[in-house]
């Protein structure tokens, strides 16, 4: 069997990005997914290796698309206070632009897609994707306070992660489009806890 060329390896991610945001990861099974795709069952393991594979590629893919975003947005933010909205509102603006792929990263854990054993490939990029995701932080940390310690990661990561989650995940599992007014009090929820006193370093 030929090796699928890679617009269609794109595609079959997109239907299985799709399948695991309608009925969760535990629900896409190598049959559905290759009647979705209208591809042979065998495409998918000829191609991935396995189920756990495909899907765990689903999620890395979804997360450095965001990154790439994320980063961008941060960079061409004209202020270090901006850059940390801009950062945190990330979520809504991919979400404008690969809506499944956001419901897929803040609605499905990324533990239920990638497996305890990951190939090494996969593994690594894992990992980079991490430590992108901490340079990001430590990087705002530099540009507001000239820190790049944990205490200061640890605000960035409440601005950045926990209060996006918070105010976009409802709309994002129901399917419902993120409205200006949840990002306005994003936008003010920042500001106010980049205006606290930052904690001491250890």
């Amino acid at each position: 069997m030929a090796r699928p060329r890679l617009h269609d390896l794109d595609r079959l991610l997109d239907v299985a990005e799709r399948l695991v945001v309608d009925v969760g990861p535990a629900g896409v099974t190598v049959r559905s997914l290759a009647a979705a795709a209208g591809v042979p069952n065998g495409t998918i393991y000829h191609a991935f290796g396995s189920l756990g594979a495909l899907l765990a590629r689903v999620w890395l893919r979804a997360a450095g698309e965001f990154l790439d975003l994320q980063t961008e947005l941060a960079e061409h933010a004209p202020s270090p206070v901006e850059a940390v909205i801009a950062a945190a509102d990330t979520p809504a603006e991919f979400a404008g632009r690969r809506p499944e792929a956001a419901r897929l990263l803040l609605t499905v854990k990324k533990d239920h897609l990638l497996g305890p054993h990951l190939p090494d490939d996969l593994a690594d990029a894992l990992l980079a994707l991490d430590t992108r995701v901490v340079t990001l932080l430590v990087k705002l940390a530099e540009k507001l306070w000239d820190r790049r310690d944990a205490q200061a990661v640890e605000v960035l990561t409440t601005c950045v992660v926990d209060l996006p989650t918070a105010l976009f995940r409802r709309p994002l599992t129901v399917g419902e489009p993120i409205f200006e007014d949840a990002r306005a009090r994003l936008a003010a929820a920042v500001r106010a806890v980049l205006l606290l006193p930052l904690p001491r370093k250890d």
